[in-house]
């Protein structure tokens, strides 16, 4: 994975956040009973695994890489958002940092997991586990859009318009 493939991934989860943005907060915060149960605690979900596996576990950069459950009923769109920002300064600096380690092993506890054993993976491994990881939760949450009686928008790669698509 390059820079700029991730690229498609910022392009699509952005069309996803801008749709959430357009939610009250009553659905936003709505229990499904799937899933993260709702479409705000699954973003924020989504953001967490890219801090914990790149920023804590590959960058050592944070030792408590998830939020607290109090934090996250704070939260809104724009500081979801805001945590996906700093997950991106996360993927840059992995991709950038490991570029030619990006497939020897790391092995430690992570630090989130205290008594929980070290984990052998690389930061290749984890970068693509947090990206398959979004989608994962992204298909939930235009599933729980749905539910809302809200058509969501398209946020596959391949419905990005052609002018939007970033050039590798």
């Amino acid at each position: 994975m390059v820079k700029h493939e991730y690229e498609w991934v910022k392009q699509t989860r952005q069309i996803l956040l801008d749709q959430c943005k357009e939610l009250n907060e009553n659905d936003f915060t709505k229990v499904f009973g799937f899933g993260f149960q709702s479409i705000k605690d699954s973003l924020v979900h989504v953001a967490g695994c890219y801090h914990a596996w790149l920023g804590s576990f590959v960058l050592s950069e944070t030792a408590s890489p998830l939020l607290t459950k109090e934090e996250i009923d704070k939260m809104h769109v724009e500081d979801i958002e805001r945590y996906f920002q700093q997950a991106d300064k996360y993927v840059a600096a992995v991709i950038e940092r490991f570029s030619n380690t990006f497939d020897d092993m790391i092995e430690k506890e992570p630090a989130w997991r205290a008594g929980s054993g070290k984990i052998r993976k690389t930061p290749h491994q984890l970068l693509i586990h947090s990206i398959t990881h979004e989608y994962h939760h992204k298909g939930q949450i235009v599933a729980m859009i749905r539910m809302l009686g809200v058509t969501p928008k398209n946020t596959d790669i391949l419905g990005l318009p052609e002018k939007g698509i970033c050039k590798i």
